[in-house]
């Protein structure tokens, strides 16, 4: 057997503990249950799961190695990291507020799945935390005897299936009880304001504590 199922369940429960710990993933997921909706939210969770993917391929090459034990370029992509959660936050901190319910609701349905997947997808790779996180992690559930893409298949699988499970089915269903105050103007300043300050806040963990 590649897994035991006693190393599987370990690894499910690190999955849903990581998941479960708040982000600019789940910030992103939340905002977006609340402007477009809890069905197409899953779009941004599918673009932050694309760029956990990468951070799972970058590490199984090798690459994650280099990124972290070279200063310069971890701090390259931690910076532009930080720079696009604050872009993310600015852009809330300073959206107008539609004046009526109707036009709300147009706006949630003019924002395509591909522009939150695109967004889902840099919020997650621009961070370098993420690949010297998953250097730490991936080791764990890995026995270097056995076949490594079987082994690195079933890890992926777990990991991003928990994810979605927990992106989707909590951050984002968290959010729906709020959608009303998107029907006003001063609920949607209101929400603007907290989740805009909420990604210039993580960009500011990603930028000054390492």
């Amino acid at each position: 057997m590649l897994v035991s199922l006693a190393i599987w369940l370990s690894l499910l429960t690190a999955s849903i503990v990581i998941s479960l710990t708040p982000g600019a993933g789940a910030i992103n997921t939340m905002s977006n249950s609340m402007t477009v909706g809890w069905r197409r939210s899953v779009w941004g969770i599918l673009g932050q799961q694309s760029a956990l993917l990468v951070h799972i391929v970058i590490v199984a090459a090798g690459v994650g190695v280099l990124v972290s034990n070279t200063p310069i370029l971890f701090n390259t992509i931690r910076y532009l990291g930080a720079a696009y959660l604050v872009f993310l936050g600015a852009r809330l901190l300073l959206a107008k507020p539609a004046d009526a319910s109707h036009e709300v609701r147009s706006a949630r349905a003019n924002e395509s799945g591909w522009s939150m997947l695109r967004r889902g997808f840099w919020v997650n790779l621009l961070n370098p935390k993420a690949i010297v996180f998953f250097l730490a992690f991936i080791p764990q559930f890995i026995k270097p005897s056995q076949p490594l893409l079987e082994q690195y298949l079933i890890l992926t699988a777990t990991v991003v299936c928990v994810d979605v499970i927990v992106m989707w089915g909590f951050f984002a269903v968290a959010a729906r009880p709020f959608q009303r105050y998107m029907e006003t103007a001063r609920g949607q300043r209101i929400l603007n304001s907290v989740f805009g300050a909420l990604f210039i806040c993580v960009a500011g963990l990603l930028a000054f504590f390492h």
